[in-house]
């Protein structure tokens, strides 16, 4: 099962149509991408894409409440 991991966007200054900030998000894992600053977000179209690691926080979330998250997705 793959494990599945939020943030929380603490800066949408340069993508405010594509991310909310405060919002949690699921990420995708993308080691390329993390090697270069970004992170694979599913932002706001459903779809996932890089935005710069800098514009987001993890959001520690006990796995009770990813769960929920999920489910309500």
């Amino acid at each position: 099962m793959k494990k599945t991991h939020f943030v929380i966007c603490v800066d949408n200054s340069d993508y405010p149509a594509s991310l909310e900030k405060r919002k949690i998000y699921e990420t995708i894992a993308d080691t390329d991408a993390a090697k270069h600053g970004h992170i694979r977000v599913i932002d706001e179209s459903g779809e996932d894409y890089l935005y710069p690691a800098e514009c987001f926080v993890d959001a520690n979330l006990s796995e009770e409440i990813q769960k929920a998250v999920v489910r309500a997705a």
